[in-house]
C-alpha cells in the first residue's frame, strides 16, 4: 500500500493544472510578483486529521482558489455568470485529471463524498479578478500513528548514533559546528573545539532536502569525546553522505587509527571516487574492498560496511554488494585504543579530509545479521529518499 504525503499530493494537483500559473501558497500571495499568467490556482496548505489510526488514514481539507481576469471593459460583452461558469469548467475538469491519476489502487486517495463547495467571489485583489473557491475533503493513505517501524536503537549493541537533524551545537551566524551529539545513549560525541577546523551545519538542501554537515577538503573534521567504541574484531557501519570531488588521497568519512599507528580503520571515498572499507590489524594485516564505481556528485548514497568472521561486507547503491574474505585478518582487541573522527584521518604522514557531506552515522559493536541490515537501510532510505 502506497504511502502518500502532502507534498506527492500537491504535485499531481500542479501537473494537472495546464490553463495558467499554479503555486501551492496563499490566497493573499496571488499575483504579489506581478507576473501572473491566468487562468491561475492557489492551493492553499490544508489542515488535515488522521480519524481513523488503524488503516492510516488521513483526511486533507483543501481550499483550492481558482483566478481569471474580469476587466470593467469586459463586462459588457460576458456576464459575470459567464465567467464564473467558465472557471468553473476549468475547475472540475482539473479536479477530475486528478481524481483519475489515483485511479490505481496501489494508490489510496479518494474524494470524500459530498465533500465539495464552490465559492464565487468577484473583483479579488487589485487585478479585478473572478475567483472560485473549491472547498474539498480528500482522503490518502499515509502514516498512522502506530509504531510500525523500525529505528537504529531497536537493534542491540547501537553505540554510535549521529543524526545532522538532531543534537547539534553550532553558531547560528557562521552556521560551524561545536558538538554533535550521539543518541546511542553511550554518549559518544563528537566534537571541534577549534573554529577553523569546524564543519557547517545547513539545516536543508541535503538528501531529501534534510539537514547536512559539510566538510571543506581542507581542514574541517570531529573527534570523538571517548576512545572509538568498536571493542571487538565483528561490528557494522552504517552512513549517509556524498563527496564531491576526488583528491590525491582517500576521504575519510570513517577514521580511526591507534596512538601505535597499528590498528586503522578508514571508510569513506579513494582517490578515483569510489567507496572504500579498509582495516588494519595488529599484524599490520590489510583488508580491503572498494565498490565498483564511482559515487562522486550531488548523489548522496548509503553505505552499509560489516566484518564478520574474517568476511567484509560493503553494501552501496540500493541493493549493490561486494564481499571479501581475509583469512590473515584478526583484531581481535578490536579498535577501542583511541578516539574516531568524522571527516579525517592522519593516513601515515599524511593528513586526508573529507570534500563533501555527511548526514547519519550510526555503528554497532557487532555484525548485524542480514535482516537487521535491510532495516536500517530501509529506515536511512525512508527518510533520505535516495534509493
Amino acid at each position: 500500500m502506497a504511502i502518500t504525503r502532502l507534498k506527492d499530493i500537491v504535485t499531481v494537483f500542479q501537473d494537472k493544472w495546464t490553463y495558467g500559473d499554479s503555486r501551492f501558497g496563499y490566497e493573499s500571495e496571488i499575483n504579489e510578483t506581478h507576473n501572473t499568467v491566468y487562468p491561475a490556482m492557489i492551493i492553499q496548505p490544508p489542515e488535515s486529521v488522521m480519524p481513523d489510526i488503524y488503516s492510516g488514514r488521513e483526511e486533507f481539507e483543501f481550499e483550492v482558489n481558482f483566478y481569471n481576469l474580469y476587466q470593467q471593459a469586459a463586462q459588457s460583452a460576458v456576464t459575470l455568470q459567464h465567467r464564473w461558469d467558465n472557471l468553473q469548467d476549468l475547475a472540475t475538469e482539473w479536479m477530475d485529471l486528478v481524481l483519475k491519476n489515483f485511479q490505481d489502487a496501489t494508490v489510496q486517495v479518494y474524494l470524500n463524498d459530498e465533500s465539495i463547495e464552490f465559492e464565487r467571489v468577484k473583483e479579488v485583489a487589485n487585478d479585478r479578478l473572478v475567483q472560485i473557491k473549491l472547498v474539498f475533503t480528500m482522503s490518502a493513505f499515509t502514516k498512522c500513528f502506530r509504531p510500525v517501524s523500525n529505528y537504529p536503537s531497536d537493534f542491540s549493541d547501537l553505540v554510535v548514533w549521529l543524526r545532522a537533524d538532531s543534537g547539534v551545537t553550532f553558531d547560528t551566524a557562521t552556521k560551524r559546528v561545536s558538538l554533535w551529539s550521539d543518541y546511542s545513549g553511550s554518549s559518544n560525541n563528537v566534537a571541534q573545539s577549534t573554529t577553523a577546523s569546524q564543519p557547517l551545519r545547513i539545516g536543508y538542501d541535503g538528501a531529501n532536502d534534510k539537514a547536512r554537515f559539510t566538510f571543506d577538503g581542507t581542514n574541517d573534521y570531529l573527534e570523538s569525546s571517548s576512545n572509538c567504541p568498536i571493542t571487538g574484531n565483528n561490528f557494522s557501519i552504517f552512513y549517509v553522505a556524498k563527496a564531491n570531488q576526488t583528491t590525491a588521497l582517500q576521504q575519510r568519512i570513517i577514521g580511526y587509527k591507534d596512538s601505535s599507528d597499528d590498528d586503522r580503520l578508514n571508510l569513506g571515498i579513494d582517490s578515483t571516487g569510489r567507496i572504500v572499507f579498509k582495516a588494519i590489524d595488529d599484524d599490520g594485516e590489510v583488508g580491503s574492498i572498494t565498490s565498483a564505481g564511482s559515487d562522486l556528485g550531488t548523489t548522496h548514497h548509503i553505505v552499509s560496511a560489516r566484518i564478520h568472521n574474517h568476511m567484509f561486507r560493503l553494501q552501496y547503491n540500493n541493493n549493490t554488494e561486494v564481499h571479501q574474505n581475509f583469512a590473515q585478518f584478526n583484531n581481535s582487541d578490536g579498535f577501542a585504543e583511541a578516539p574516531f573522527r568524522v571527516g579525517h584521518i592522519l593516513d601515515g604522514a599524511a593528513d586526508t579530509y573529507l570534500n563533501g557531506e555527511v548526514q547519519e552515522i550510526i555503528i554497532y559493536n557487532r555484525y548485524v545479521s542480514n535482516e537487521e541490515r535491510n532495516e536500517i537501510r530501509d529506515y536511512l532510505n525512508n527518510k533520505y529518499r535516495i534509493y
